[in-house]
């Protein structure tokens, strides 16, 4: 009792607050973003992760980041996101009106599915859906909570790109390939995601050299960056988008040359040491439009 005593009176403890981590998990890792603090740089650190054996991948994050509060952004494998109509019925009764439009799309049971949804800035009688295996979802929740770590929100791919430019009012294509993955379209303008689409065809896009991109790659990338802006256009009814964003490892620079040479707007190279990291610095944006 006087042990304990004294620990609550050790007033020349130093109380640290605690670290704000952005963590993009991956199928076979986790890249973890920790801002800049007085004793260190930032960090972009990866963390291995086999079979979705949550447990030890964030025992690994706690003892390099003790009491962490986490942010989170999924890799494309661990979720479905799908576009359907909106149910007629009142908010709180929306989540389980979607479950049952849904149901059919997914080969996830009903008993497994957790979903969560959200809407275009566009007025539309559609509605976008973010569905996950709940086994999965429950078994990394409670990894984190295991090791003392704060779980502060979940987001995926599509909605982590709206952090790329904050409040810049010119809608931006931006292009993002993480490796393994298809390809992902995203249109995104003052924080919001206007439109979104996945692309196959371009999984090794990381792995192809800069002379082999003259054959035909980036070609079809330029067709498909067309077809998503004249959706955006046409469909949408939206004013023509002021840049291409390309977010991708690889012969990057080589690309946004020849994808250049086919559109009047600038194809731009965003800044990254890898795709990876920097999702999850995009993941750890996610604190300050919390705050907001």
């Amino acid at each position: 009792m006087e042990k304990s005593l004294i620990g609550r009176l050790a007033f020349w403890q130093k109380k640290t607050d605690p670290t704000s981590l952005g963590i993009y998990v991956c199928a076979d890792k986790l890249w973890v973003y920790a801002p800049a603090q007085s004793d260190r740089t930032e960090l972009w650190l990866p963390f291995e992760l086999k079979d979705e054996h949550w447990s030890s991948a964030f025992v690994a994050v706690a003892k390099s980041f003790p009491n962490a509060q986490l942010q989170l952004v999924l890799a494309s494998g661990l979720y479905q996101l799908l576009l359907t109509d909106k149910p007629n019925v009142d908010t709180v009764e929306l989540s389980q009106a979607l479950l049952w439009s849904i149901k059919d799309m997914v080969t996830l049971p009903v008993p497994q599915i957790h979903l969560d949804y959200f809407e275009s800035p566009i007025p539309s009688n559609k509605i976008n859906v973010v569905v996950v295996d709940k086994a999965k979802l429950v078994g990394m929740v409670q990894a984190i909570h295991e090791q003392d770590l704060q779980l502060i929100g979940i987001s995926i791919e599509e909605l982590a790109m709206t952090n790329l430019f904050g409040d810049d009012h010119q809608a931006r294509l931006v292009v993002s390939h993480h490796p393994g993955q298809e390809l992902l379209l995203t249109v995104v303008k003052q924080g919001q995601l206007y439109m979104q689409r996945r692309v196959r065809g371009f999984t090794q896009l990381d792995k192809t050299q800069a002379d082999e991109l003259t054959y035909g790659m980036a070609d079809n990338l330029s067709l498909e960056i067309q077809r998503s802006m004249d959706y955006f256009e046409s469909q949408l009814r939206q004013a023509p988008v002021s840049s291409i964003e390309l977010l991708a490892d690889g012969a990057v620079d080589t690309l946004a040359k020849l994808v250049s040479a086919n559109f009047n707007q600038a194809v731009n190279v965003i800044d990254k040491s890898c795709v990876g990291a920097r999702i999850a610095g995009l993941a750890f944006a996610e604190f300050s439009r919390g705050a907001e």
